[in-house]
């Protein structure tokens, strides 16, 4: 916009501006400074080159008025400024500490944590760098000079801030050429980043999650950018693409029904419990909230255990009362959450604003030797049944177990037909092989595998083999892929998102896009690096878009395509 005295041509330029296309809107910490919150212009312009709209955020720790501004951001740019007081480190001040704020550290520790508990992607800058690190784990040198014995750099420069002052060498090796204005520097990383620059006297001056859209540098690059050095204006470039991202998959998630098929919450819980509080597990409303996510289904879990008469009826009676626990949570939190029996309850909760919690039973060993209890199962609202766990019951074998009936027992086969009567859906996940086959023959409708992933990619019995999905496919299922780092990754401790990522590819590829989902197996020891709660299933979405996967696909998976067997199923048992 070029500047103009005359008032009536200036508001003609605004009035006939069309915004074509709304930009990530990003937010700058803001400095403090004689009574001021202030940000140097080249981190504006910065964020501008590259396709931001930049917004600063002035330092306060009001977490009300805090929430809402991070609520609407894209994007966290994490600014410069003065030294981080040691006490949020437990540590005492050593005499080479300079000038710090302590309310600016905690509004910046509130920022980071409201931001990330909502997967925002954030970029930190010298300051922010090592406030990020500080967050997530990681600690700080006080002073590099006096608290490192090997020679150092000149890291506090007094060059004009365009100009570069020293060499970093890059993750990929490559070395380039860098601004410095600092002597406080990151000691320890944090746990999950990476390295991703360092100086030739080995201090750090980069770091990056290993999945989360998360990365920082000691240097300053906004000042560099302005100036067009391509390597500063690349690491801008990268943190507005990483935010486009993000706002493509908050916008994405407004419109579709996300759904995680396999949770267990209720497991946890000794008693009685709220989920509307982010309190003690994985999934709660507030992390549901914060990830975008509509709606879970939540399992009574019952370990397999002996079969005599007294031990099934306790088995019985306690998937009850955990059920009647989820139900309760309607009760709790009647403006927040809703209990949803059918496809269309999801729709109807998601336009009312509100969550759903959908009914399931993670162990056939509930129902005993009765048929009559699939009744009781069906009129307190389950809507799918795990025929099995770790180890063979009255219904099946395991996947765990020892091959007692050789597939389906004659018992189980009345299982899946009386399933298929009162509109329950048959959940093949944790059986095995040849129960899996059995039931596909046995049933009439479709069946699911609520929390499984592909044996092809990691060689576990609990996972399903290239033959099974396919099978599985040609029967108009649905596999819903388990983020349990032991099915995912052949060294579990190494499991992250990108690795669940390829299983969905696999899957995708082997059977096509209308047969997989996502059952996340959260509070049975479900999760991943980048990947650990309800609040951070959102981080599946970036990663799909980033893939190639349209609106229409990521529909599919995250609701579409498990909702299509459940109708189904539902629909059979109402025409009978």
């Amino acid at each position: 916009m070029k500047p103009s005295f005359h008032i009536n041509d200036l508001f003609q330029e605004v009035d006939s501006f069309w915004c074509e296309k709304e930009l990530p809107r990003i937010g700058i910490s803001a400095n403090r400074k004689e009574g001021q919150a202030c940000v140097a212009e080249t981190y504006v312009q910065s964020v501008l080159q590259a396709g931001g709209s930049p917004v600063i955020i002035p330092a306060l720790t009001d977490l009300q008025a805090l929430t809402t501004i991070v609520n609407g951001l894209d994007g966290l740019l994490m600014s410069g400024g003065g030294d981080i007081n040691p006490l949020f480190l437990q540590e005492e001040p050593i005499p080479a500490l300079q000038d710090g704020d302590t309310f600016r550290d905690t509004f910046d520790l509130c920022l980071i944590r409201l931001a990330s508990n909502r997967q925002i992607p954030i970029m930190g800058i010298c300051r922010g760098h090592q406030m990020l690190n500080i967050a997530f784990g990681g600690n700080v040198w006080q002073d590099i000079y006096t608290q490192n014995e090997h020679p150092l750099l000149k890291h506090s420069q007094k060059f004009p801030r365009e100009q570069v002052s020293h060499s970093v060498k890059l993750e990929n090796q490559d070395t380039i050429f860098v601004n410095s204005f600092h002597h406080q520097a990151i000691q320890k990383i944090a746990p999950e980043f990476i390295e991703t620059a360092v100086a030739p006297d080995g201090i750090n001056e980069g770091i990056r999650h290993q999945e989360k859209a998360i990365f920082s540098v000691q240097w300053h690059p906004e000042a560099l950018a302005i100036h067009q050095d391509e390597n500063a204006k690349e690491l801008f470039r990268k943190f507005i693409h990483n935010a486009s991202l993000f706002r493509k998959a908050k916008q994405i998630h407004h419109r579709i029904i996300t759904l995680d098929s396999h949770t267990d919450t209720p497991m946890i819980f000794p008693q009685t419990f709220n989920i509307g509080k982010k309190e003690g597990g994985k999934v709660n409303l507030p992390f549901m909230e914060e990830g975008l996510i509509d709606a879970v289904f939540m399992v009574a879990y019952i370990p397999q255990g002996t079969r005599d008469d007294k031990s099934l009826k306790q088995a019985t009676e306690y998937a009850l009362e955990r059920l009647s626990q989820v139900k309760r949570q309607e009760e709790l939190n009647p403006n927040r959450v809703g209990i949803a029996y059918t496809p269309d309850d999801l729709i109807r909760l998601k336009q009312e604003g509100k969550k759903a919690i959908c009914l399931g039973v993670e162990n056939g060993y509930a129902i005993g030797k009765d048929l009559s209890n699939i009744t009781r199962f069906q009129e307190i609202g389950v809507r799918y049944i795990t025929l099995c766990h770790n180890g063979d019951n009255d219904i099946c074998d395991s996947a765990r177990g020892n091959n007692e009936w050789n597939g389906l027992s004659p018992f189980g086969k009345e299982v899946v037909h009386e399933m298929n009567r009162l509109g329950i859906m048959v959940d093949v996940s944790h059986a095995s092989e040849k129960t899996f086959y059995d039931v596909l023959d046995c049933s009439e409708q479709p069946i699911i595998a609520s929390h499984s992933s592909a044996r092809a990619l990691c060689n576990h019995p609990r996972n399903l083999t290239d033959d099974q999905l396919k099978a599985l496919a040609t029967h108009d299922g649905v596999v819903q892929l388990c983020l349990y780092k032991g099915f995912i990754h052949p060294e579990a401790e190494k499991a992250s998102l990108s690795d669940a990522i390829r299983h969905i590819d696999h899957i995708v590829d082997l059977i096509g896009i209308d047969h997989i989902g996502i059952g996340s197996d959260f509070d049975g020891d479900g999760e991943l690096i980048g990947c650990r709660s309800s609040n951070e299933l959102i981080n599946i979405t970036c990663k799909l878009l980033e893939h190639g996967y349209s609106e229409t696909d990521i529909s599919k998976i995250w609701g579409a395509n498990f909702l299509r067997v459940m109708r189904k199923v539902q629909n059979a048992s109402n025409n009978n």
